[in-house]
């Protein structure tokens, strides 16, 4: 046969695994199937290779050329067939619309219908039932990409709106493969629900396929299905699409969204009818999957190329898209790619088209990851192996079994550091790594706990996770629900019971994995990584440190660690040196832990500005920004001039950003490869700008008095003792320095501070406070040194004036001070809460106006209402539009009258 010929044979055999019927033009049969490919049909000018018919109508054509043939010159050929139609051929439309190239080795197809439409490659032909369903839509899918909404939606957060934008822009585009990177922890999945349901619901997607690394990562998956809220519907994801979780190699018709591994897909293609679970158990990590060959995949009709419109691959890898790469390309479908850490092969796979980058530093700075430190722990074993002398008896173990015999050495016997638990096992190395760890845990590593944090520990292989965790529990002197293994080889407990556990409940404090949560698995409240083994891979290594990055807010913390007040960052034991080779992207911010915090902001405002130094202060600024609380944060946004901490701490990482250093300079001095010079020059322009906001040192100050108010120092050193036990004649003394501490103040802050300024300054009757005036007056009294609350105060007027204060200690409200300033500026006589001058007042106001019953119970409402907020606006009220309603309908257009005049009679 001639190549053509040899061509046409495969060509044939593709048409009719995809459920085509094949015919020579004279014996055509337009009755014998839904799907008919006519080979050499007459044109008007020349034949069409093969005439593909669609319930007795022409719908496209293919053109047929030998094997080796570029296919990209040949689209024109059969696009000109499509417009050579015999003029009584019956058609679905003209031109044809369905247009394939094929050398039945490689095969092109267009749909003509599409905006901007141009040829792509796919494994086969599309079966007739698929060509007759798209042609009875009105538009295209790549027609209804184009109508994708900008989605602003309030349960997202900014980094995943962004993602989303960027991939939909990517999709309008028709850009066939898309990579999102995202640092772990940030809510990948979550990201990928929500575009889904808009890809489903804009865009009419037939079905998406959703891959996971392995089967509990499935179920977290599917969990996060059912548990999506829709922001336009207000239904669950699962009350409007179906989901699968494939458990079985068979895909349910009905489904929406279907959720399984690669392995299993795999294994669906190749027609099996099973598929065990367990071969889903172990993560595609590792030197193993990468050394395997391709996985050459065949046609199958029950699951055609068409199957799917979407295909997000999570936690993708280089591995999957060296061995598995048949796989994800045999479907006719866009691929999306999640992953916190690509390689050069995933680039390379999705053609370079990144829509989103948020790696973990930025996600620190904005507060949705957390950041880590190191602690090191050596040994001489660890690093240096050891020898035992002949003579002595040992026992040795078979790695599979874990039978034990004793032996005598007959000579000396040495290893090495690489050679620990894998072919000799030394019990004290491990005995003394979790005994330093045990007895350092609560001194330094997490001084301020009597709870041992959440802790997971990487061990080498199981046997080697056996060891330690019976060490674990001896050096704790803990139970088994203490301490508990998790690897693909726990038997009695079902793993996910186990991470449920781990992730929910008190115990286990402490798990030990080898692989089995090493990648993708949630568990927020996790403090601390032990690493016990080492790891070559750069990005198996960051999906494991991804572990410890999640946030979590404090009451799910405490549930878990009663004794934890917040997640500000994990810890890294590193116990093997994994943490000192070249291997990690994501780098700790803390460069300089022996410099206190106001040194650092000294260091900064005299110009110091090295990358240790602002790394450092970025990473402390991510701790602070975590205690404080939103009057706290809104004040010290006020005075960086309307910057947060988060935007301050993402321009100093910014500014350090070396792509972004390269790219400043590449716009600045017109040139794609500036020097040396020209991005040093750059990068002090990024760095001065980012670092601006401490020049202010309005700004140092008020930082470093945040940092002391929510900083306490840990005397574990000094012993008390006994000095006197009894009643306190000194108290009056104390309440006297209280008080004039408190006049001093207001002395000191009168022409300073709005709301001092409005009652020293302003007459009585035209005094008008906010309550933003009153919180930075009780912030500014709270602070260090004077320490001032009104509790306090109130409690020391109370003791040396007894008989001229009302209501002592039960002060709740924050506009009590008010009545505490009056009453040390001497204008009034008598302390009493704010609450009953204001009752006062009020009272003595109702009476001279003739209100009806029905205006005075309205009018009450207000007063309640000043009584917290000190004065009522126009604005507060379209917050309360029942009472508005009210307000309008008792007192018509005098309604903002009276309120002027309420406002000036109880607030002045």
């Amino acid at each position: 046969m001639t190549p053509e010929e040899q061509a046409r044979v495969k060509i044939d055999q593709l048409l009719t695994d995809a459920g085509w019927i094949i015919q020579d033009y004279k014996q055509i049969n337009l009755s014998a199937a839904l799907g008919i490919a006519v080979r050499e049909y007459p044109l008007k000018s020349g034949f069409a290779d093969y005439l593909l018919i669609i319930n007795r109508k022409a719908a496209g054509v293919i053109e047929a050329k030998k094997v080796g043939t570029t296919l990209s010159g040949v689209e024109n050929q059969s696009d000109k067939y499509s417009f050579q139609l015999p003029p009584k051929l019956n058609c679905h439309r003209k031109p044809l619309p369905f247009l394939y190239e094929s050398t039945g080795v490689e095969t092109c197809f267009t749909d003509n219908r599409d905006p901007d439409f141009c040829s792509r490659k796919v494994f086969s032909f599309h079966k007739p039932e698929t060509l007759q369903a798209w042609l009875g839509q009105s538009d295209t899918l790549r027609g209804r990409l184009q109508l994708l909404p900008e989605i602003d939606t309030e349960d997202l957060r900014e980094c995943q709106k962004e993602a989303i934008a960027g991939l939909f822009d990517s999709l309008k585009q028709n850009r066939p493969r898309a990579l999102i990177q995202m640092a772990t922890g940030v809510g990948k999945t979550y990201t990928s629900v929500s575009f889904i349901y808009w890809l489903i619901k804009i865009a009419g997607a037939k079905r998406i396929l959703f891959l996971v690394d392995r089967k509990n990562l499935g179920e977290q998956t599917e969990k996060e299905f059912k548990q999506y809220v829709t922001p336009d519907d207000g239904r669950k994801f699962t009350e409007l699409y179906n989901v699968q979780l494939l458990t079985s190699n068979t895909i349910d018709p009905v489904n929406k969204v279907c959720i399984t591994t690669i392995q299993r897909l795999y294994s669906m293609l190749r027609g099996e009818a099973e598929f065990e679970a367990e071969n889903e158990q172990a993560s595609l990590f590792g030197g193993e999957q990468e050394n395997q060959q391709t996985k050459d995949v065949v046609y199958n009709s029950k699951i055609p190329l068409e199957t799917f419109d979407f295909i997000i691959t999570d936690e993708c890898h280089r591995s999957i898209y060296n061995v598995w790469r048949q796989v994800l390309e045999y479907f006719d479908a866009f691929l999306i790619g999640l992953t916190a850490t690509p390689s050069l092969q995933t680039f390379g796979f999705f053609n370079q088209n990144l829509v989103m980058e948020y790696p973990h530093e930025r996600a620190v700075a904005d507060g949705v990851n957390v950041g880590y430190e190191v602690y090191r722990i050596r040994t001489q074993i660890t690093e240096q192996g050891s020898t035992i002398q002949s003579g002595f008896y040992v026992d040795t173990r078979n790695r599979q079994t874990r039978a034990v015999r004793w032996q005598q050495l007959d000579e000396q016997f040495s290893y090495g550091g690489r050679e620990l638990d894998r072919s000799v096992v030394a019990i004290d190395q491990i005995r003394t790594v979790i005994r330093t760890f045990k007895q350092r845990l609560f001194t330094e590593i997490f001084p301020d706990r009597n709870h041992v944090p959440k802790t997971l520990i990487f061990a080498k292989d199981d046997s080697h996770a056996e060891d330690i965790v019976r060490i674990v529990r001896e050096e704790f002197g803990k139970g088994n629900e203490f301490c508990k293994k998790i690897t693909y080889r726990t038997t009695g407990e079902k793993t996910e019971d186990l991470i449920a556990s781990f992730r929910n409940s008190f115990n286990p404090r402490i798990v030990v994995t080898v692989d089995m949560i090493s990648t993708g698995t949630d568990i927020k409240p996790l403090e601390c990584l032990i690493f016990m083994r080492d790891v070559k891979s750069r990005i198996y290594f960051e999906q494991m440190k991804g572990r410890g990055t999640r946030t979590i807010n404090q009451t799910d913390l405490q549930t878990a660690t009663p004794d934890a007040q917040v997640k500000e960052q994990f810890i890294i034991i590193d116990v093997v040196g994994v943490c000192e080779s070249d291997k990690t992207d994501s780098r700790p911010l803390e460069r300089k832990r022996s410099i206190p915090f106001h040194k650092l902001l000294q260091d900064v405002a005299a110009d110091v500005r090295d990358e240790d130094t602002l790394l450092s202060l970025a990473g402390r600024l991510v701790k602070l920004e975590k205690q404080l609380n939103d009057d706290e944060r809104q004040e010290l946004q006020t005075v960086a001039e309307g910057k947060s901490i988060q935007q301050i701490t993402r321009d100093l990482l910014d500014a350090l950003d070396l792509d972004r250093q390269i790219t400043q300079a590449q716009q600045q001095f017109n040139t794609l490869s500036p020097t040396v010079e020209q991005q040093q020059q750059v990068a002090e322009i990024l760095i001065n700008q980012a670092c601006l906001p401490f020049d202010n040192y309005h700004f140092r100050d008020l930082l470093k008095e945040l940092k002391t108010k929510n900083e306490q120092i840990i005397d574990n050193v000094s012993q008390d003792v006994v000095l006197q036990a009894g009643f306190d004649t000194t108290a009056r003394d104390k309440a006297r320095g209280t008080v004039e501490s408190f006049r001093q103040f207001i002395q000191e802050n009168k022409d300073e501070i709005t709301a001092l300024s409005i009652l020293y300054n302003q007459p009585y009757g035209q005094r008008q406070f906010t309550y933003e005036q009153i919180k930075q007056l009780a912030n500014a009294l709270s602070r260090p040194p004077r320490n001032l609350t009104p509790e306090r105060l109130w409690q020391a007027y109370g003791q040396l004036e007894a008989d001229k204060v009302r209501g002592a200690g039960v002060q709740k409200l924050l506009t009590d001070i008010i009545s505490l300033v009056r009453f040390a500026m001497g204008e009034t006589e008598v302390l009493e809460p704010f609450s009953v001058s204001v009752e006062e007042k009020f009272q003595q106001w109702v009476a001279g106006r003739g209100f009806s019953s029905q205006q005075v119970v309205w009018l009450e409402k207000i007063k309640a209402y000043i009584i917290t907020s000190v004065r009522i606006e126009a604005e507060d009220l379209q917050e309360m539009p029942q009472e508005a309603f009210q307000g309008y309908q008792l007192f018509g257009n005098d309604l903002m009258g009276v309120l002027d005049e309420l406002n000036e009679v109880l607030a002045a």
